[in-house]
């Protein structure tokens, strides 16, 4: 019998901040404050990623990152001949925090909602990569008023503690999800499969099924029957408890838009659209296949 793999040390931690209630006080207040200044829009949509694909809050996470770690890498291998340019990258570092910081922050605004462990670990998580920007901040500080040691020393703590926020931020996006596709592992069936009698589908409603595991809503467009996945792609949320209008669903928790048709984005804060299904109608059921 294999010997099961030891547990991340770093669990028990993150246990512990899961549990701790009082974060609730702080973090739901700054959740509020943040969904009521980004509302559904074209700003939510920049600061989501929907015109990306994809989340954008990583892809800047690597820009603070790697110049702040770059830096204090010169630091101990570069010398003083160096310093220049790693003060350099700490102020690239500085200026990309603060974009980085907010759509992290509207990211995680959209998920903490019922979550207690997304809502504690990620206003810890900010935190801590607060703490970090100070600490660069005032090694940069240092370092123009002469004080190239206590700089170096003040920026290596903050390699420390980014590093330390790194690894919250990592069990947010990968083990809560934060950015993920919530469809991506069930996409629906490749063979027509039965859903639902033809007549449970009216002219303008909104449907939900449970088809062979999948969650699916059911429209009915000018007399034609439409099918896409029912959880919302961001967020997981039932699109079938949304609006229906002119030919879209409205997500009922955080605004984005779906077409009926094949489940493309029209409004964000989604990225990824919605799996959209054939299908067709015999002896008087409705049945669905995942589109090609």
């Amino acid at each position: 019998m294999s010997t099961p793999t030891a547990a991340s040390p770093f669990e028990p931690l993150i246990a512990r901040l899961q549990a701790t209630a009082p974060l609730d006080v702080p973090a739901k207040k700054v959740g509020e404050l943040l969904r009521g200044a980004i509302g559904p829009g074209p700003l939510k949509d920049a600061l989501s990623g929907t015109w990306l694909g994809h989340t954008i809050h990583p892809l800047l996470t690597d820009v603070v990152i790697g110049t702040w770690s770059s830096a204090s890498i010169l630091d101990v291998i570069g010398g003083r001949d160096a310093e220049r340019a790693a003060q350099r990258l700490i102020a690239v570092g500085i200026a990309a925090y603060w974009p980085t910081a907010l759509t992290g922050a509207t990211d995680w605004a959209d998920s903490e909602i019922g979550n207690d462990g997304v809502r504690r670990v990620g206003i810890v998580h900010a935190w801590v990569n607060g703490t970090a920007l100070a600490l660069y901040s005032a090694s940069l500080v240092a370092r123009r008023r002469g004080s190239r040691g206590r700089g170096t020393a003040l920026a290596l703590a903050g390699a420390g503690v980014l590093s330390a926020g790194g690894y919250l931020g990592g069990h947010l996006a990968f083990r809560q999800g934060i950015g993920a596709d919530q469809t991506i592992f069930d996409l629906g069936p490749d063979d027509w499969t039965p859903a639902l009698a033809a007549d449970e589908v009216t002219e303008g409603g909104a449907t939900a099924a449970d088809v062979g595991g999948i969650p699916v809503l059911f429209s009915r467009q000018r007399g034609q029957a439409l099918a896409i996945h029912d959880r919302c792609s961001h967020r997981g949320c039932s699109l079938a408890s949304g609006d229906v209008e002119d030919g879209t669903v409205i997500c009922p928790c955080h605004g984005s838009i779906f077409r009926l048709a094949d489940g493309e984005i029209l409004r964000g804060p989604a990225t990824a659209p919605q799996p959209a299904f054939d299908v067709r109608e015999r002896e008087g059921r409705l049945e669905i296949k995942r589109r090609a």
